[in-house]
């Protein structure tokens, strides 16, 4: 019933979720958010709704909205192509619809000509006209709601629009969405603040857009992407109803932001950006979610590996805005690794008994002894998953006074690898937990 991480490969399996099934993200050039969680050009970003996007893309004139406007200029050449679209998509979204009720579509595609195909039109192809770098056309859309469309150069090549808001995935891969009401999942750019890098956010609306809870989950480039590292989580086909869940993309800097301290590994140091992480999700990330789909009753955070580790920090620096901690094989013996910094177990055993539900888990096995004497059980180098540092942080926790199957969940898989695939293929356990609190 627990899982530690056998050191004789430590790096290897801290990288193991870094990977990106995104070409993309992160730093994509689409416009950034500032820190105080506004958009880049200073407008609102309210898209709440069914839709997730019900927002008027800023003010405009006579009824013609902001991104409209800013769309027909870069149509008519008189500012910049990529910006006007990069500002739209973290603003209200594309496709832009029109005071009028058409919809306006746009992608720097490339050369050639290149059509927008639908389910508004058969999947025919329409042709788009060209302004400069910009493909781009106008439509009347009966019924946009779930409507899916890709851009196409009428031959081979299919693509779903890299700058959409709504999209999701089926057999042929992403498409994209001009309005939705199912369950979908949507995007936000480049969002940045407290000296991090910027990334995305991935966040999954429920059907209809109605929810209680909301999930804050690590690592969001590899929880829906079916193309992610090692297969990803394919976490969509995990989640009860009534979840919204917001996935943080990791970045270049994950090993210093997922954790709260520093420590080593083969004699190079690494990490310690764990406060500025948890500010940037408490301070930013979470208030520019409340406002663009609505507060929730319920919020957990979750992770895996090093996303384990930093949820648990979050929350143990903001204990009166989590409900519950979820973390999947989380690397609980950081800080001791070749230094002799405070461990997360260490640290929660001085906290005593907070209202919050907690929930960990491993694979892998192993005899957990502490032949080094530095009060870490981490020494069995056949050991894997960060077996044993969970089941030592387990029993701490009970020692708090936390109660098992109450508020302490523990599930080990034995022999479990540490991997996406994996973590995918027991969150129900936790994600059931979570929906019935």
């Amino acid at each position: 019933m627990a899982v530690k991480m056998s050191w004789a490969s430590p790096l290897l399996l801290l990288l193991a979720c870094s990977g990106s099934g995104d070409p993309d993200a992160p730093g994509d050039g689409v416009g950034s958010v500032s820190a105080d969680g506004g958009a880049h050009d200073g407008g609102a970003t309210d898209g709440g709704g069914a839709d997730g996007g019900s927002g008027d893309g800023g003010s405009g004139t006579g009824g013609v909205s902001a991104d409209e406007l800013l769309f027909r200029q870069a149509v008519n050449g008189e500012v910049d192509p990529a910006e006007a679209l990069a500002t739209i998509a973290n603003r209200d979204g594309l496709p832009v619809q029109t005071a009028t009720g058409s919809f306006l579509f746009g992608c720097l595609c490339g050369d050639g000509d290149w059509f927008l195909a639908g389910d508004h039109e058969g999947w025919v192809g329409q042709p788009m006209q060209r302004a400069g770098a910009l493909s781009w056309i106008e439509v009347d859309i009966a019924d946009p709601v779930d409507s899916l469309y890709k851009f196409t150069d009428g031959g081979d090549v299919w693509q779903a629009d890299p700058l959409s808001r709504r999209y999701d995935y089926d057999e042929f891969g992403e498409y994209s969405l001009v309005r939705a009401s199912a369950a979908h999942l949507e995007r936000w750019f480049d969002i940045g603040g407290k000296g991090l890098q910027p990334r995305r956010l991935r966040v999954r609306v429920p059907d209809g857009g109605v929810f209680t809870h909301a999930l804050y989950a690590q690592d969001g480039n590899n929880l829906f992407d079916p193309d992610a590292i090692n297969g990803g989580w394919h976490l969509q086909d995990s989640l009860p109803d009534g979840i919204l869940v917001v996935g943080i993309d990791n970045t270049v800097d994950r090993m210093e932001e997922y954790t709260h301290c520093e420590d080593r590994i083969h004699g190079t140091s690494y990490g310690g950006w764990g406060d500025a992480y948890a500010d940037f999700i408490g301070e930013i990330v979470r208030p520019m979610m409340d406002a663009a789909y609505g507060p929730a009753d319920t919020y957990g955070i979750m992770g895996s590996s090093l996303g384990g580790l930093i949820s648990y920090h979050v929350a143990d620096r903001q204990p009166d805005d989590w409900d519950m901690v979820i973390s999947m094989s989380g690397t609980m013996g950081w800080g001791s690794i070749e230094l002799h910094n405070p461990t997360m177990p260490e640290i929660w055993s001085g906290r005593g008994h907070r209202p919050m539900v907690l929930y960990l888990d491993s694979g892998g096995g192993g005899t957990c002894t502490d032949s080094d004497g530095d009060g870490v059980p981490d020494d069995d180098p056949t050991a894997s998953d960060n077996y044993c540092e969970n089941a030592w942080f387990r029993d701490i926790l009970a020692e708090q006074g936390y109660e098992f199957d109450v508020d302490l969940f523990h599930w080990h898989e034995p022999g479990a690898p540490h991997n996406e695939q994996a973590w995918g293929a027991r969150v129900w356990r936790p994600l059931d937990i979570f929906a019935n609190l």
